[in-house]
């Protein structure tokens, strides 16, 4: 069953420690609270990449139940004033912001 998802894909920042500090101390726990009707959220720190240095630093992808439920969440304002922080700690440029279908695919 696809769901939908909001991902934010963060540049590397200028300052990786500081950015940590805003990200772990404010922004996860604005998500957390702000961001009505998420079911889940997923946050990747990249490591690297097998084509050399990697162009991007954290991907965020929040879950949604559907499209509806996401769409209600960024139009509010909870969901609205996390976007702009979201933007507002990205100090290695604009943060990609995407709305997305997943599928998921079980191998067992």
């Amino acid at each position: 069953m696809a769901v939908a998802k909001l991902v934010v894909i963060y540049p590397p920042p200028k300052e990786v420690e500081a950015f940590e500090r805003v990200y772990q101390n404010e922004h996860v726990p604005m998500a957390v609270e702000k961001l009505a009707g998420k079911t889940k959220i997923v946050a990747s720190k990249v490591l690297g990449s097998p084509q050399g240095t990697a162009p991007i630093y954290r991907i965020a992808e929040i879950h949604f139940p559907s499209m509806q439920t996401l769409e209600a969440c960024a139009a509010s304002e909870g969901g609205r004033e996390t976007i702009a922080h979201a933007v507002s700690i990205s100090t290695g440029g604009a943060p990609f912001i995407l709305v997305a279908e997943e599928e998921t695919f079980s191998f067992d």
